[in-house]
C-alpha cells in the first residue's frame, strides 16, 4: 500500500479540555489522534497509515492526495500521534517520542524550538497558533508529566524568542503534573494528575470552564467554544460561545469529538455512527457503518471508517467548497499505546485486513490499538455477533435474517407468534366447521390429506427458497446431475441460487487449504465440486469483509451481480449468507487468469490467443460500462481480474459494489479505461504493470515514450515468437497509449476500444 510521507499543518483553534479517564482515540480542533486537519487557507487533512510502520498520509484541497514529495517532505518520520494548527503540524515522533512540526510555508523545517527538540513527549496538542505538549516517554506507562509550551511564529527559522514571549508560559502551572492536554484559539487545558481541569492562555476565562471538576474522556473545541462528552453519562456539554457550537444531542452517548468552523461532529457510542450540530446538512452525513476516528477542517469532516479502515470525508453544507478528496488508503484506527485494552474495548487485529505482509499497524509488536466496543448496530442491521477481545460487534443487513434471533430487532414476526395466531385462526375455523353436521366428515378427510398437502408444500417451499434471489421467486432451471455440461453452458438462471452452508463445506472439503484457487481483499477463492458434479467457484468472505462490509453494500452488490449476464463475465451463480458466512458461487474458470499465464509461469500464450484474450475482456468491460443496469465500474482492471475459461475465453471477474454516483461516474469509467491500457501494455509487452527490475519500474512510464517515439517494436515480448505482420502488435501498441493518457479527456471508451480490438482480430493478420 503506498504511502506518502508528506505531512503538513492541522486543524484550526481547537481546545479540549482534558479527560482523566483512558483517553479513547479522537480527533479534532487541537486535539491528538490518528487523523487531523489544518485549517485556514493552506488546510488539508493528514492520517497515520495503516502499513503498519506509521507513516503519514496527507491530502489537500483540489487534489485527492499530495504528489511525490519534494525534498522538503521526504524526510518526515513515522508518527505515533497528530495534531494540528493553522498553517502547521505537529506531532510525536514513532521512534524517539520527540515532537516535530512543521508547516507548508517552512516545509522540510522543524518549527520545534531548539530547547526542546531533544525531549520526549507523551502528548501534543496543536492550537491556533501555539503548542503544548506534556513532558514523558509516548509509550511509557507513565502518562503525566510537567507541560511545555511555545508559538509557531511562521518564521522559517521559528525563533526562541517566540518561547521566551509567549502568553502561553504561563508560572501558575509549571508545578503541576498534567496527564492530557489539548489547545484551541487563544488557550489550552489540562487535566492534572490530583484531579480537575487547569486552563490557560490569553482566551482560557472566555470558556467559562473554571471550577468543572467532572471528567471527560473526549473534547473538542470551535472558534469560541468547547464541548466535552462526559466520563460517566457519555453525554456532552458545551462551554463558551453557542453562536459557534450550536445545541448539542440530548440523551445520546458519544466516544468522540471534532469540531468545523460552526460545527461539531462525534462518533455515537452505541452504533459508532456520526451526529453533527450547529451548522451543519445532517443530510449530508454518510449513512449506515460507522467510523473509527474522525478530524475536522473549517467546512469539512474526514472519518476512517470502520468497515474498511478508508478514509471518507464530508461537507458542512451544500455550499461548501470541496476542499478535500481522501485517497483510497487504508490509515490506523486509533493510537497505538502499550499495555492491555480495557473493558469495553477491542485491540484492533490486524489479520482482518487480509494483507501477507502485515502483521501489525504498530512500529512495535508489543504496542496494540484500543478501540471501543459498538453496543448496537444501526437501523436495518441486527448484531450478529458479539464484541471480543481482538474484534469489534458484527451487523449484518436485516434482508440476511434467517432465524428467530434477529427477528424481533428486524421487526420481522416471530414463529412464535406466526403459531399463535395460525393457531387461533384453526379454533375459528374448527368452530365453524363444528357447527355443521358434515363437520365430523371434513375433519377426517382433512385430517388424512394434511400429511401429504403439508409434505408438497414444505417441499416447494424448500425448493423455492433455494431458487431465489433476494426473496425473489425464478424460474426453476432443471440440470441433469449426470450432464457433463460445464456450469457456463448452464441456461441463464437469471437471479442467484441460495445456498446451504453445509453444501458448500462438502463441496469444498470443508474449506481446505487444497481447495484454494487464490485469495483476495475480499478473501479466499475455493475450487468447488457440487453434489450434482458441476465444478464453481466459491469466494469465502474474511474476518474483514464480514466484520466490516457494509451489509446494505453487500444486498445491492448481489441485487446488482443476479442481473449480471455476459459471455466475457464471470457470472455470479448463488450465494450463501448463514452463521455469519458470506459466500459467492461463480463459474469456474479453469484456465486461471491472465496474470498467471504472462507473468506466473504457467503455459505461455501465443500472439492470436492475447488479442483474442484483449478484444473479449474490452468486450466484458463494455458490457458492465454500457449494458449492465445500473452500469458498473469496476475500479480494479488488472490481469489477475481476467479469467479464462474452458475456451480461453476472456471474463472480467471482481466487479462487486462497485456502482458508481453521479459524481465520479464519467471519471471513473476513464479510470477503467486506464487501467486497461495498462493490461495491454502488459500483454504486449510480457513486464509486469510495476517491476523494480526495470527503470523506470513502471510499465506505462517505460513504454509510452516508446510507442511515441514510433519505435514500439522494442517493447513487444521478446520471449514469445513474433509474428510474420507484427502490424497488429503496433496498432495494440497505439490503443494501449491512448487508453494511458494523462488527461482522462483525451481517453477512448471502453466501446472505443472494444471496436478497434474486434477488428484487429477480424483482419486475422497474426499467423
Amino acid at each position: 500500500m503506498p504511502i506518502l510521507n508528506a505531512l503538513s499543518p492541522l486543524v484550526p483553534l481547537l481546545l479540549l479540555l482534558l479527560l482523566l479517564l483512558l483517553c479513547i482515540p479522537t480527533s479534532g480542533f487541537g486535539s491528538m489522534g490518528p487523523i487531523s486537519a489544518a485549517f485556514g487557507e493552506h488546510g488539508f487533512f493528514c492520517a497515520i497509515d495503516a502499513g503498519g510502520e506509521q507513516n503519514v498520509i496527507c491530502w489537500g484541497k483540489n487534489s485527492s492526495s499530495f504528489p511525490t514529495p519534494s525534498a522538503s517532505f521526504s524526510n518526515i518520520p513515522p508518527m505515533s500521534a497528530l495534531s494540528g494548527g493553522n498553517g502547521f503540524l505537529c506531532g510525536i515522533l514513532a521512534n524517539t517520542s520527540q515532537a516535530y512540526c512543521w508547516s507548508l510555508v517552512a516545509s522540510g523545517i522543524n518549527l520545534v524550538p531548539s530547547v526542546f527538540r531533544n525531549t520526549a513527549y507523551s502528548h501534543v496538542a496543536a492550537g491556533k497558533n501555539h503548542v503544548c505538549a506534556i513532558r514523558g516517554s509516548y509509550y511509557s506507562d507513565n502518562d503525566s508529566g510537567t507541560i511545555d509550551c511555545w508559538v509557531i511564529s511562521g518564521r522559517p527559522n521559528n525563533s526562541l524568542a517566540s518561547v521566551e514571549n509567549s502568553n502561553f508560559v504561563d508560572q501558575s502551572i509549571n508545578s503541576l503534573v498534567f496527564r492530557k492536554v489539548v489547545s484551541g484559539e487563544g488557550f489550552s487545558c489540562g487535566g492534572i494528575r490530583e484531579g480537575g481541569i487547569v486552563c490557560w492562555g490569553p482566551n482560557a476565562s472566555k470558556l467559562g470552564v473554571s471550577g468543572v471538576s467532572e471528567n471527560f474522556k473526549a473534547l473538542a473545541s470551535g472558534r469560541g467554544s468547547v464541548c466535552g462528552i462526559s466520563g460517566v453519562s457519555g453525554e456532552v456539554t458545551c462551554w463558551g460561545d453557542n453562536d459557534t457550537s450550536g445545541a448539542p444531542p440530548i440523551g445520546t452517548r458519544f466516544i468522540a469529538l471534532s469540531a468545523g468552523a460552526r460545527h461539531f461532529c462525534g462518533i455515537r457510542e452505541d452504533t459508532h455512527e456520526v451526529g453533527c450540530w450547529g451548522s451543519f446538512n445532517s443530510s449530508l452525513v454518510p449513512k449506515g457503518p460507522g467510523f473509527m476516528a474522525i478530524a475536522s477542517s473549517d467546512f469539512t469532516t474526514c472519518g476512517i471508517r470502520e468497515d474498511d479502515l478508508v478514509l471518507a470525508c464530508w461537507f458542512a453544507n451544500l455550499s461548501s467548497p470541496p476542499d478535500s478528496d481522501p485517497p483510497l488508503q487504508l490509515c490506523s484506527p486509533g493510537l497505538c499505546t502499550p499495555g492491555p485494552c480495557d473493558e469495553g474495548q477491542f485491540a484492533y487485529n490486524a489479520s482482518i485486513l487480509n494483507e501477507p505482509d502485515l502483521t501489525s499497524l504498530c512500529v512495535r509488536k508489543d504496542l496494540s490499538i484500543c478501540s471501543p466496543c459498538g453496543l448496537n448496530c444501526s437501523e436495518g442491521y441486527f448484531q450478529s455477533s458479539s464484541c471480543t477481545k481482538n474484534v469489534d460487534r458484527v451487523c449484518t443487513a436485516c434482508s440476511l435474517c434467517q432465524n428467530s434471533s434477529c427477528w424481533d430487532i428486524c421487526g420481522f414476526q416471530s414463529s412464535s407468534e406466526m403459531r399463535q395466531k395460525h393457531r387461533h385462526q384453526f379454533e375459528r375455523l374448527a368452530l365453524i366447521v363444528g357447527s355443521s353436521v358434515l363437520g365430523c366428515l371434513l375433519i377426517l378427510i382433512g385430517w388424512c390429506l394434511l400429511p401429504r398437502f403439508i409434505g408438497t408444500r414444505n417441499e416447494e417451499g424448500v425448493k423455492k427458497q433455494f431458487t431465489s434471489c433476494m426473496g425473489k421467486p425464478v424460474l426453476e432451471t432443471d440440470i441433469d446431475a449426470d450432464s457433463n455440461l460445464s456450469v457456463s453452458a448452464a441456461p441463464c438462471l437469471g437471479t442467484a441460487q441460495v445456498f446451504r452452508l453445509s453444501e458448500l463445506k462438502d463441496a469444498t472439503n470443508g474449506f481446505k487449504e487444497f481447495n484454494e484457487l487464490g485469495r483476495g481483499n475480499y478473501g479466499f477463492v475455493y475450487k468447488a465440486v457440487l453434489a450434482d458434479g458441476r465444478q464453481v467457484a466459491v469466494k469465502r468472505a474474511n474476518a474483514a469483509t464480514i466484520i466490516h462490509t457494509n451489509s446494505r453494500d453487500f444486498e445491492m452488490e448481489l441485487e446488482v451481480l443476479c442481473k449480471v449476464r455476459h459471455c466475457n463475465i464471470v457470472n455470479l451463480l448463488g450465494y450463501c449468507s448463514e452463521m455469519g458466512e458470506r459466500l459467492l458461487v461463480y463459474e469456474f474458470m479453469p484456465h486461471g487468469t491472465l496474470h498467471d499465464h504472462l507473468h506466473g509461469g504457467l503455459s505461455p500464450l501465443n500472439w492470436g490467443l492475447r488479442l483474442k484474450i484483449a478484444m473479449q475482456a474490452a468486450k466484458g468491460l463494455e458490457y458492465l460500462h454500457k449494458e449492465a443496469v445500473p452500469p458498473i465500474i469496476h475500479r480494479d482492471v488488472k490481469t489477475s481480474n481476467i479469467l479464462l475459461d474452458s475456451d480461453w475465453g476472456a471474463r472480467i471477474a471482481d466487479f462487486g459494489l462497485l456502482i458508481p454516483n453521479d459524481r465520479d461516474f464519467n471519471g471513473d469509467m476513464k479510470s477503467d479505461v486506464y487501467n486497461f491500457g495498462i493490461v495491454l501494455l502488459e500483454i504486449l509487452s510480457g513486464r509486469k504493470a510495476y517491476d523494480r527490475d526495470y527503470m523506470p519500474p513502471s510499465i506505462v512510464e517505460w513504454a509510452v515514450p516508446r510507442i511515441r517515439q514510433g519505435k514500439a517494436g522494442v517493447i513487444i515480448d521478446c520471449y514469445t515468437a513474433l509474428p510474420r505482420n507484427v502490424e497488429p502488435l503496433l496498432k495494440l501498441a497505439d490503443i494501449a497509449d491512448l487508453a494511458v493518457r494523462e488527461n482522462p479527456s483525451e481517453r477512448p471508451t471502453m466501446s472505443d476500444v472494444a471496436i478497434w480490438l474486434e477488428q484487429i482480430v477480424k483482419d486475422g493478420l497474426i499467423l
